[in-house]
């Protein structure tokens, strides 16, 4: 591929156990147009998560999807990771056709004046700044993991942190905002309240950066749907996962991670020497 900012995603993508996703546990979901109070910020503190419908509207909705597209044929310095088996059908596929070959989508908030202003939304700012304990937070990460109909592939159970180089104690604070309708049989977020209580877990190389199959606790998964605009605003060590889309509906979702400013980072190998790279010295 001749575009700027594209490469062939070559992760291990593979089957996984049919037990490792549950659907009998639903998250509670705060209704839209609900005050954040000290509440919701006590829930976060013990489950590690607090999901909310209505945070975007439909407009906001169909304006950061046009957003994204338009990004997607003009990536700039955007990193666009295709799925290989799409590698030989982009060519003369619009923006918005190319949504269901992403497999993940970076870096797009400094090409898109409106995807700058969903970063800076104080719908979303308000909120993080008081999960974070700081009035003043920078963004950390923006990314899109898409799973297209019939092909989206799953994200195995991981911690943020794991690939952020920062002490695990570091308040990092990812929000995850449903642009379809994301439903347990599409691909919606699955969590395990209180996880991120337990600190960091060594993770692994599989099926990608992910902590073992083994080492889940698929008694604690709850899943987490929510319609179009609906957030779910998280730990960054919480444990969590979405598995595949085997459905003919597109599951869009975009990610942002915010991060206290003047906070010291580390070095990778430090990170790695916590969260493991191959397993350190236990195996999967």
């Amino acid at each position: 591929m001749a575009m700027t900012g594209t490469r062939v995603d070559r992760e291990r993508a593979g089957d996984y156990p049919s037990d490792l996703y549950r659907d009998d546990r639903v998250a509670d979901v705060l209704p839209a147009g609900i005050a954040f109070s000290l509440e919701h910020e006590r829930r976060f503190a013990v489950d590690g998560f607090v999901a909310v419908e209505g945070l975007l509207d439909e407009a906001d909705v169909e304006e950061v999807l046009a957003a994204l597209a338009q990004v997607l044929e003009h990536p700039g310095r955007a990193l666009v990771d295709y799925e290989s088996w799409a590698v030989d059908r982009l060519s003369g596929l619009s923006g918005a056709a190319r949504m269901d070959a992403v497999r993940k989508f970076m870096h797009f908030v400094t090409e898109s004046a409106r995807l700058e202003a969903l970063a800076r939304d104080p719908r979303i700012l308000t909120v993080v700044r008081q999960l974070c304990g700081s009035d003043d937070v920078s963004l950390l990460q923006d990314m899109a993991l898409l799973k297209p109909p019939g092909g989206g592939r799953e994200k195995p159970w991981h911690q943020d942190n794991a690939f952020f180089a920062f002490e695990p104690g570091t308040p990092i604070v990812g929000v995850w905002i449903a642009l379809d309708a994301a439903t347990m049989a599409n691909g919606c977020m699955h969590v395990v309240p209180g996880s991120h209580r337990r600190g960091p877990v060594v993770h692994f190389r599989r099926r990608d950066f992910q902590i073992c199959d083994g080492d889940v606790d698929a008694d604690g998964d709850t899943v987490v749907p929510l319609q179009p605009g609906g957030a779910l605003f998280f730990h960054g060590l919480l444990h969590h996962g979405t598995p595949a889309n085997r459905t003919e509906k597109r599951r869009r979702a975009i990610q942002l991670h915010y991060v206290p400013q003047g906070v010291p980072g580390v070095s990778d190998q430090r990170r790695l020497d916590i969260f493991g790279d191959e397993g350190k010295d236990v195996t999967c």
